[in-house]
């Protein structure tokens, strides 16, 4: 079976395959292992071992839909191959508006988590660490993890060591923002671009500073980049706290947690790039020296924290 889900793609076209009883295909697509480029693999799959023996398999199809991942893929696929064929069994209607509804309604996503939300292994992407502690000073390097082969490799390094940096992302590119190397604060922005896998220099901060953080607010090629808080070397600076988390949301900035000056905090202050305005937003369950978030769609955000022990 590990040679089946590792080769899925190659797999499907032998007759074998087409042979498979239901029950054998039900087990294979409830696997989140499959090796898959995209779910329309996965669809494609079944659709052609019903179509090979249609008369007496569509009576599985609704069962086996289930089994899809229908709101991963695109909107123009599912209404141009999903909708068109299945959409004439009744059964397997549901199933295609709950995917259509995920992609028109996205603040109700939290509603409708299920495993056919849950993405595959393959196709969540690759994960980056970049940069940080080596020994006693920053590190240049960068490492990619595939979870399809549950394996780090090495990857492109920086031009600069540093560690206690910012990271953004803008279209397919990282921009590496400030940061430290040993005691030596930076002020250095490097940028790696993901398709042709290369390091650039970008314009420098007007403030060196380590312990920030950075956001991306919009989706455009030409969104702005805002570098948070953090500290110089010599004193915290006053543009919020250092080593907050930074996320942006609904087109404003929220900065989480921190210190300043020492002193731990639990506060949650929210930028308005219209008024160009900060203001109180809440505070955190408790407080953390050194705070990283995330954001997850249908959730307003989360806020994971961790301690540090780095001034």
């Amino acid at each position: 079976m590990d040679y089946t889900h590792q080769h899925f793609v190659q797999v499907v076209k032998n007759e074998e395959f087409l042979c498979l009883t239901e029950a054998q295909l039900e087990i294979l697509l409830k696997s989140d292992d499959l090796n898959v480029v995209t779910e329309e693999n996965v669809f494609e799959s079944l659709m052609l071992w019903v179509q090979h023996d249609l008369a007496n398999r569509q009576k599985h199809l609704p069962n086996l839909l289930k089994l899809i991942k229908l709101p991963l893929l695109s909107s123009e696929y599912l209404i141009d191959k999903v909708e068109a064929a299945c959409g004439n069994v009744s059964e397997c209607q549901p199933l295609i508006m709950e995917a259509v509804k995920w992609h028109l309604l996205p603040e109700r996503r939290s509603l409708l988590f299920s495993h056919r939300t849950r993405p595959r292994t393959s196709t969540i992407g690759r994960l980056l660490a970049i940069g940080g502690m080596d020994g006693y000073k920053g590190a240049n390097n960068m490492e990619m993890y595939d979870p399809r082969t549950n394996t780090w490799t090495p990857f492109m390094r920086m031009g600069t060591r540093r560690l206690q940096f910012g990271v953004g992302v803008i279209h397919n590119k990282l921009i590496v923002v400030g940061g430290r190397d040993g005691l030596k604060t930076l002020n250095t922005v490097e940028c790696f671009d993901l398709t042709s896998l290369s390091w650039s220099t970008l314009a420098s901060l007007n403030t060196h500073r380590h312990g920030l953080g950075v956001a991306v607010l919009g989706d455009g090629p030409n969104s702005p980049i805002y570098a948070v808080g953090g500290h110089d070397g010599w004193i915290y600076l006053n543009s919020v706290e250092s080593t907050c988390g930074v996320a942006a949301l609904g087109g404003r900035l929220y900065a989480a947690g921190g210190r300043d000056s020492g002193a731990c905090l639990r506060s949650v202050e929210c930028y308005d790039p219209a008024t160009n305005h900060w203001a109180a937003a809440g505070e955190c369950g408790g407080r953390s020296p050194c705070v990283r978030r995330a954001l997850r769609p249908g959730y307003r955000h989360v806020v994971t924290m961790e301690l540090s022990t780095y001034p």
